[in-house]
């Protein structure tokens, strides 16, 4: 693990104020816990190095003997393939796919307890071990585990086999035809998967147990407050040996800095082939307490001791201590106080190019990206989300509503009730100790199921988790055995607590589809200033609610695919590669301008949402969530003041400065070669002070392309599956963007990195961005972009190098078969080699080229005003 510093250097002319951030490398679980060295207990990642075939395969490809030599070599997470930015309309495979893995074993895993951990395979899918059927499982969601430890053969090549098909199936949530989905089942093992080591006597895994209430560490509180706080812990362990043992179970909580706050021992008997709970309770004098504001998690180290006194296995959970409580008409308390509205987003877990195979650190930026706006809760609509992204949250200070798989479909076979039962049980199971989990939402989403099976889940959700609230639909079959309803109704019931679960999305029938709250970033500024307008105004209404709504969540920030409309979602608040649009700096205005101390942009911050492009708007609008914004536009040296009005509706109106832009402005200055001279600035400030500023200019003549990471201050692991954004912006002499130019740009790549997708993008609204996948190896990636076609006054390419760090997980994998994995960029590193070792003359001549492009330009301006073009226009 490294430190690192996010430092967000800001860049007045394109960017609101940021600030600087320190922060760990994010941390991601395991199969449900993080590692402690010494215990016994190993991790290993799966992930690299799998035989892939597309299609289904006559006869036994799950034998041993099976020649998988022409299959491709992939890694996990794997999506099946890469698809278009805008993939909806079904345009994505559905069928049988087949992975094979070659490993041979390490000697120390022999005599081990071995468990395969699947985070999710997408559909229904079986998997084998050296020819053996070891599962099947039906859903795509949630975990696939095996009890492998009988089943590998030691010094000698061992093969695990996954068959997997996303088609159309009604047996099992979510059960709809994609063709009528609002998402899409693209395929794949498209999160980890682990191999998990440890000895005889153990920590069980809760969604391999099956045990009510049960199985693994469950974490609870009680008498929570900022003096003292119970922290209820019950643990089951299985004793696999061949003789019954007494064990001692051993806790520690500690403090980030690693001191010890409190601790227990509980001693148990555990029969040979039997398993038992230990429980214990710790008190904590003035703890720390977990909220969206000050998301603070202790380290609870486990460790579990036999007769004999040795440590025989052990996990750490992150801990945040908190408690959450619906107060009716009194609305929400955490932590024992009042607490505002949590407004938030609904997510969907696609990202451009990759589908669902989204790697951690992808995973984490996206909750970073969402709490850097505002948000203080995610539903996940409408399935179970990636542990790392549920990570994420606890570690960043975002709640949220947990969902089962499943939208707009019940069948009434017995099959399909029992598997629903099924995953929310699990799902449940999976993350109930995370103190991000704000609600469980059992049901199905807009379904027209029965009230037994309303009745069924929230007895579930009771048996399973008590300390956390379920809910349902107002109006819905059984939504009386609910405490918690969604989609307020006008007739608020007085015993129920309400959460808005969908608002912003606003077509005009759900057919044409047609929206002013979908907006692509290609329309340009004037369609996202209205989509950032009607959001504006559903964000009023969502905070002005009854007391009695705690809050609500937007539909929804990241574009996205769909399987039963041809175009995708245009909605977000960002594009599909979490490129922000206007909306973005909108929802962000509404965040507190306190600056809070963790690892989370808070603070103060303003932004001008204008271009000053010939086609802007004469009115300019500013947001921010400062007291007063000052505007100054160089017109006439006039400044332009408006205080911020305060508002119990919303926590900042945007700031309005009318008729204040005009293009003829800028053109007189520009003939009177005064273009730098012309400017907006916007400064916000609180109790009379300047606490943020963000200036712009109008872009001038286009130089060259700017490259940069976005990245989030992460870095990225060489594990050959982490990915990063890299964006090509086309920028003039100052560094403005300039928007409007449909140029194509030619991306080329050298070192530890590959391209994924397409390496040609049109420049959209100025950018242009493209994915990066990092190879086995730590080390430098150089990433050049330049002009598609050549030509002697085209704006100058652009480079990038970055470097990736090395990989912290242990992994298994066969050498032999990761050479074959697809990390060289043949087709291109040639051509960047050549670019990359330029001679400084040759760089030198270019710049010079550049210079004189800039004369001849001037040169030929000149010519054209000296006999008066354009002046009467």
């Amino acid at each position: 693990m490294q430190n690192r510093k996010l430092i967000f250097i800001l860049i007045g002319l394109l960017l609101p104020i940021a600030f600087v951030q320190g922060f760990e490398q994010p941390k991601f679980s395991t199969a449900g816990f993080y590692r402690l060295p010494d215990t016994g207990r190993d991790v290993y990642s799966m992930n690299i190095a799998w035989r892939f075939h597309k299609g289904d395969i006559e006869g036994g490809a799950y034998s041993v003997s099976f020649d998988d030599s022409q299959w491709e070599c992939v890694s996990l997470p794997h999506g099946i393939e890469y698809l278009p930015a805008e993939a909806s309309g079904c345009i994505n495979y559905q069928g049988v796919v087949w992975y094979r893995k070659h490993f041979t074993p390490e000697e120390g895993l022999k005599g081990k307890k071995l468990f395969l951990h699947f985070e999710a395979v997408m559909g229904k899918c079986k998997v084998w071990v050296n020819g053996k059927l070891m599962t099947e499982h039906f859903g795509g969601f949630l975990p696939v585990i095996a009890d492998i430890s009988n089943e590998l053969d030691w010094n000698k090549d061992n093969i695990i086999t996954v068959m997997a098909d996303n088609s159309n199936d009604p047996t099992y949530p979510a059960g709809k035809p994609q063709e009528m989905l609002d998402f899409c089942y693209f395929g794949g093992i498209y999160r980890d998967c682990w191999l998990i080591a440890h000895n005889e006597l153990h920590i069980t895994d809760p969604n391999y147990e099956n045990e009510v209430a049960g199985g693994g560490v469950y974490l609870s509180f009680n008498n929570v407050s900022e003096a003292k706080a119970e922290v209820n812990i019950q643990t089951h362990v299985r004793n696999e040996g061949n003789r019954n043992s007494a064990a001692t179970v051993v806790y520690e909580l500690r403090q980030t800095d690693g001191k010890v706050v409190a601790q227990a021992a509980c001693k148990i008997n555990v029969k040979k082939g039997k398993a038992g709970y230990a429980g214990s309770r710790l008190v904590v004098e003035t703890p720390k307490l977990w909220s969206p504001e000050t998301p603070y998690l202790y380290n609870l180290d486990i460790y579990v001791k036999d007769d004999k006194g040795l440590v025989v296995d052990g996990m750490r959970q992150r801990v945040g201590i908190r408690s959450i409580e619906f107060k009716q008409q009194e609305g929400l308390r955490i932590n024992g106080k009042p607490y505002g509205k949590v407004v938030g987003v609904n997510r969907h877990q696609e990202f451009a190019v990759l589908g669902n195979a989204v790697p951690n650190n992808l995973q984490w930026r996206d909750a970073r990206k969402l709490k850097d706006a505002g948000a203080r809760i995610v539903r996940s609509a409408h399935y179970v989300l990636d542990p790392a992204f549920m990570d994420a949250c606890d570690e960043l200070g975002l709640f949220v509503m947990v969902a089962t798989p499943g939208w707009q479909f019940w069948n009434e076979a017995p099959c399909f009730g029992e598997r629903i039962y099924s995953d929310i049980r699990n799902m449940i199971r999976q993350n109930r100790n995370r103190p991000s989990v704000f609600l469980w939402e059992p049901i199905l989403n807009e379904t027209n199921y029965p009230a037994s099976f309303a009745k069924n889940a929230a007895a579930i959700c009771k048996e399973e988790c008590p300390e956390v609230q379920a809910s349902c639909d107002d109006a819905a079959l059984g939504d009386e055995y609910f405490s918690v309803l969604l989609r307020p109704t006008k007739n608020l019931k007085p015993e129920k607590t309400y959460l808005i679960r969908e608002w912003g999305d606003n077509v005009d029938d759900w057919i044409a589809q047609n929206s002013d709250s979908r907006v692509s970033r290609s329309w340009g500024e004037t369609p996202m200033l209205v989509q950032a307008a009607h959001y504006e105004d559903v964000y009023r209404w969502v905070c002005s609610s009854s007391s009695q709504v705690v809050g609500g969540c937007m539909w929804h920030p990241f574009d996205h695919n769909r399987g039963y409309h041809p175009e995708p979602f245009y909605g977000g608040i960002m594009d599909a590669y979490r490129q922000p649009k206007t909306s973005y700096y909108m929802y962000m205005s509404q965040r507190p301008a306190t600056k809070y101390n963790f690892n989370a942009e808070s603070g103060p911050m303003i932004y001008i949402a204008h271009e000053m492009t010939p086609f802007s708007p004469s009115d300019v609008t500013v947001y921010s969530n400062c007291d007063e914004v000052r505007l100054t536009v160089y017109k006439n040296g006039k400044v332009y003041t408006q205080k911020k009005q305060k508002t119990a509706e919303l926590p900042s109106p945007h700031f309005f400065f009318k008729d204040v832009y005009d293009f003829m402005d800028t053109k007189g200055l520009a003939r009177a070669k005064k273009q730098d001279e012309y400017y907006m600035l916007a400064e916000g400030l609180i109790d009379g002070k300047v606490v943020a500023r963000h200036k712009r200019y109008p872009a001038q003549r286009p130089k060259k392309l700017r490259l940069r990471l976005d990245n989030n201050g992460t870095a990225t692991v060489a594990d050959g599956s982490d990915v990063v954004t890299v964006i090509a912006e086309l920028i003039d002499k100052n560094g403005v963007v300039r928007r409007l130019n449909n140029f194509e740009v030619n991306f080329s790549i050298d070192g530890e990195g590959r391209l994924i997708g397409e390496t040609t993008a049109s420049l959209c609204w100025g950018t242009a961005p493209i994915l990066v996948q990092s190879t086995l190896k730590p080390g430098k990636v150089h990433v050049i972009a330049s002009m598609k076609y050549e030509g002697t006054v085209l704006p100058l390419s652009g480079e990038l190098e970055f470097e990736t760090i090395a990989n912290s997980k242990q992994e298994l994998y066969s050498e032999n078969e990761s050479k074959l994995l697809n990390i060289s960029n043949s087709k291109t590193e040639v051509a960047v080699r050549n670019a990359a070792s330029k001679s400084e003359l040759e760089k030198e001549n270019e710049r010079l080229r550049q210079l004189l492009n800039e004369y001849r330009a001037k040169e030929v301006g000149e010519q054209q005003s000296k006999f008066g073009v354009g002046l009467n226009d």
